[in-house]
């Protein structure tokens, strides 16, 4: 069985490598770790990730602006996204709702409740 691809976007470097360990722990993840959304779609091309868990709040760009550059894109509008934020407030919720995310999910994170999320996103994938 082939690993399914996770890319992680988050301004912090020691979230992206917890979660980027604990994915890869398990053998059924391989892991791209971008530190912003700058390049962002062209990263989706070059890796193909099958699901995308994307920070809320960023510098330069941000978790629903990231979406929308997904959702105008052919490839990304086709690749579940969970936003995995250090916040909740219902208008970020909202806001990436509307952007047509797959989850929401608050940080801290458990690691399986993160695999649960991930598995369900990309079962409504097909």
């Amino acid at each position: 069985m082939s690993k399914k691809k996770v890319m992680v976007i988050d301004d912090e470097p020691d979230f992206l490598s917890i979660v980027k360990a604990n994915l890869e722990a398990t053998n059924n993840y391989e892991v791209k770790t971008l530190p912003t959304a700058k390049e962002l779609i062209s990263e989706v091309y070059s890796f193909e990730p099958d699901v995308i868990l994307l920070d809320m709040l960023m510098p330069a760009v941000g978790g629903v602006e990231a979406c929308a550059m997904l959702n105008n894109d052919p490839v990304g509008k086709n690749i579940p996204i969970i936003i995995i934020s250090a916040l909740f407030k219902d208008q970020d919720k909202y806001s990436a709702y509307k952007e047509g995310i797959n989850d929401y999910l608050v940080k801290p994170v458990g690691k399986n409740d993160l695999i649960a999320a991930i598995e369900r996103a990309i079962g409504h994938q097909h």
